[in-house]
């Protein structure tokens, strides 16, 4: 959002702006874009469905791109409920605070992983404290002040590809907002699982995106079906048609991603299976071949325009 477009919005309340606010947010976005500066593409993984793999997703796909040379960053926001560092055995480490701003720790093949876990002791959740019982939209106020300041305190430095896990988001709207805190967003990859409910949660977080101009890279189908751990053979788990969603969409379907008890279990213990030759990361690592194309063709078709 332009500073113009906020001193007009703000311009219609009868109150006067005594914290100033408009300096605020304008201080925390030319920040924000002074820290992301040295990042050529960022990327947001997004749902607005929650339960669909999204992490994992996330996780598996900064992990790719690392295994094809790049240098990856990996920026948790979900505020209640952040899991990467654990997924990435980082649980219990913490950002390195320095007079110009916060390093992240380094992560399995060197990403550079920040998360509000960082900041919280174990079990302990975000509290809010304000007049949400008169007002909710405080909370999401709160919310995206906090992200804001996030995103502008994190030194990230030279980055090839940065991944952001949005939340899932208790309505369609929630990740195309903050997703719109980046600058210069590549754009985004949408997770689903292939059943219905999913479908149509995910229909309208990608409608809702498009409306905000937010790029629609593709689609990634998570559980897609069910691996066995004994003998590999792949089963379906739900009858819903992902294709016929990405048509109705008019997005290519980036690949497909068995529910893999192996890796979910090495993940939710903090470590990570990282063998590339392992089938389901083969899957991973063919998505983020497709995912690069996607994203350096536009760019090329950019500078051309």
């Amino acid at each position: 959002m332009a500073e113009k477009d906020l001193k007009a919005i703000l311009g219609k309340l009868r109150y006067a702006d005594d914290a100033k606010v408009i300096q605020q947010i304008t201080a925390q976005m030319k920040q924000v874009q002074s820290r992301m500066a040295g990042i050529k593409h960022k990327l947001v993984v997004m749902s607005g469905k929650g339960g669909v793999g999204k992490s994992m997703t996330t996780v598996n796909l900064a992990l790719a791109f690392a295994r094809l040379g790049h240098r990856v960053g990996l920026l948790d926001v979900d505020l209640n409920g952040p899991c990467v560092p654990r997924m990435l055995g980082l649980h219990g480490q913490s950002l390195t605070i320095t007079p110009d701003g916060a390093l992240p720790p380094i992560g399995p093949l060197g990403v550079k992983v920040a998360s509000m876990d960082f900041f919280l002791d174990a079990a302990s959740p975000v509290r809010w404290k304000g007049p949400m019982d008169l007002s909710p939209v405080w909370l999401g106020l709160m919310e995206m002040n906090v992200i804001r300041e996030f995103l502008a305190d994190v030194i990230w430095g030279d980055l090839d590809y940065l991944f952001t896990d949005l939340p899932p988001g208790a309505a369609a709207d929630k990740p195309p907002v903050i997703a719109g805190f980046i600058p210069d967003l590549a754009g985004a990859i949408v997770v689903t699982t292939p059943s219905e409910v999913a479908s149509d949660v995910v229909q309208k977080s990608v409608t809702y995106a498009r409306d905000m101009g937010i790029k629609v890279l593709g689609m990634v189908e998570n559980m897609s079906q069910y691996r066995c751990p004994s003998c590999g053979v792949e089963s379906e788990l739900f009858e819903g048609n992902t294709e016929a969603l990405c048509d109705a969409l008019n997005l290519p379907l980036l690949g497909r991603i068995p529910f893999d008890r192996t890796l979910a279990r090495t993940f939710d213990k903090g470590e990570p299976l990282l063998d590339a030759d392992y089938p389901t990361i083969k899957r991973y690592q063919e998505i983020a071949g497709r995912i690069q194309s996607l994203v350096e063709y536009k760019k090329v078709l950019a500078e051309k325009l």
